[in-house]
């Protein structure tokens, strides 16, 4: 794959004039100072010229989050069904938006085989952040199948302390959130626990895809190791991971049900509600489908 990138001139982050009530020692009228807030714009996914998507974003590692979203969402089937990306910011006049509140097409150049496709799957997904299903027609459009992961025999070895290291360091890595707050990150670990990768965005989603997108641009997919989210385990998270072959996710918040059977279903090892000493083991990745069982794991860091 080959990327022909223009980078879009839009900061990921804004600063605004705010008046503070309420604190301790403060006259009646208030404080004024600068707040730092994280920017969102819309971001428009073109495939071969024709817009299939527009996802609120942070307007940072756009390639990444382009790559991650059309091979998590099934519209590629490898890195090499990309030929080119570009990124360009437009001006909201031109795209149509209300004054002040730009946007950002990404460009991508897929193989026929992949556009053609894309093009009978009839699914528009638009507007809110990090949107998982909206616009889809049907039940059966939810796409909520998944292929079992093969076995991997490294996954135990992904244990309440290794998840608990690498969530120790997620917060030094949060680049964009220490300053803004509001904002996702997506982080990848290694088997001891080492945090190598962290990507930031205001959608959960979004930041989960652009993640997969720098794993996939540096061949990495394949490589033993978990993802680790400020978020909780929704199913579409699991069924991004499970799809690229992920086989461990670990999330700060709590899995929903469905997220949690669909982790069972594809053999996905699931930890959640890891805020140290704690932490959950909803999907052990072991089991089969009939058998999985959630437990429940107390522990403190070595």
């Amino acid at each position: 794959m080959s990327t022909d990138t223009e980078l879009a001139p839009l900061p990921s982050i804004s600063r605004l004039g705010v008046r503070v009530y309420g604190e301790a020692g403060a006259p009646p009228a208030g404080i004024a100072r600068e707040d730092t807030l994280a920017a969102e714009v819309p971001v428009a996914l073109v495939f071969n010229g024709i817009s299939h998507a527009v996802m609120m974003a942070t307007p940072q590692e756009l390639e990444d989050f382009a790559l991650g979203f059309a091979l998590s969402e099934g519209i590629l089937d490898a890195v090499d069904d990309c030929r080119g990306i570009e990124v360009e910011a437009v001006d909201a006049h031109d795209a149509g938006l209300p004054e002040g509140m730009p946007g950002v097409e990404v460009r991508l150049e897929i193989s026929t085989r992949a556009f053609e496709r894309l093009k009978g799957r009839r699914r528009s997904l638009a507007g809110r952040t990090g949107c998982g299903v909206c616009g889809v027609e049907s039940f059966a459009a939810l796409d909520l199948a998944s292929e079992r992961l093969p076995a991997h025999d490294w996954l135990a070895r992904i244990d309440l302390p290794t998840v608990l290291r690498a969530f120790a360091a997620l917060p030094a890595r949060q680049l964009l959130n220490a300053s803004a707050g509001a904002i996702h990150a997506a982080g990848w670990a290694t088997l001891e626990g080492e945090l190598v990768e962290v990507l930031e965005d205001v959608g959960r989603h979004n930041a989960l895809d652009k993640l997969l997108g720098r794993l996939a641009r540096t061949g990495r997919l394949g490589e033993p190791g978990f993802v680790v989210l400020s978020s909780r385990g929704s199913h579409e998270l699991v069924r991004k991971c499970a799809r690229l072959g992920i086989a461990a996710m670990a999330t700060i918040s709590a899995p929903t049900a469905m997220g949690v059977r669909m982790a069972e279903l594809s053999g996905l090892r699931l930890w959640g509600l890891c805020r140290a000493p704690r932490g959950v083991l909803y999907a052990d990745g072991l089991a089969s489908p009939s058998s999985a069982r959630t437990a429940s794991a107390n522990a403190s860091m070595p």
